[in-house]
């Protein structure tokens, strides 16, 4: 059984057991959350497709870290006018595992 969910403005596709980093929740680690913005669930040849979302349909998964990605470096410049700007960035996660879906 599988699921399409929504969080932190990205859709991600999960099954139970899986271990993925979505942007960070505001969570403790070690507690159990649940989603609840399902849009698709499928088992088989049997889907059910929501509209945009499905009734009832929940993913719990529980937090196991959070933690910040790789630095991506920014670089801009202007050729022959004496410009260059330095910038770095790192996104903050949030590592979950899927322990259920329902729905």
């Amino acid at each position: 059984m599988y699921a399409v969910i929504k969080t932190g403005g990205k859709q991600y596709r999960v099954v139970a057991g899986e271990k993925l980093k979505v942007e960070q929740i505001p969570a403790d680690v070690g507690a159990e959350i649940t989603l609840d913005q399902v849009l698709m669930v499928g088992e088989g040849e049997s889907v059910k497709i929501g509209t945009p979302l499905i009734n009832g349909a929940t993913v719990t998964a529980k937090v196991i870290a959070h933690g910040r990605h790789d630095k991506v470096k920014i670089f801009k410049m202007r050729r022959r006018k004496h410009y260059q700007k330095h910038q770095g960035h790192r996104q903050n996660y949030t590592e979950i595992e899927i322990s259920g879906i329902a729905g």
